[in-house]
């Protein structure tokens, strides 16, 4: 996977814990019930979050401050020069 692949990658995450969080911070107890799941793996990731809006907002802002400081840390190529 190139560099630029991977940074790519790396910002794709961080706009999805962004979002994610958002989400969770504004609207908790719809967001939850979105993901909820009879797949048991899924559900594991939200049940904490049941009946728990705090919680969730709590997460979202986490979330939130995460995915800002992952996207600042990257750093674009240098200009004129292609990924490998």
């Amino acid at each position: 996977m190139t560099r630029l692949a991977l940074r790519r990658t790396a910002e794709m995450a961080a706009v999805f814990m962004i979002g994610d969080g958002l989400l969770g911070l504004l609207q908790p107890r719809r967001h939850v019930d979105l993901w909820r799941s009879d797949v048991a793996a899924v559900d594991a990731l939200v049940k904490p979050f049941g009946g728990a809006p705090g919680r969730r907002r709590a997460y979202g802002l986490l979330q939130i401050g995460a995915g800002v400081l992952l996207a600042s840390r990257l750093r674009p190529l240098a200009r004129g020069v292609l990924p490998q």
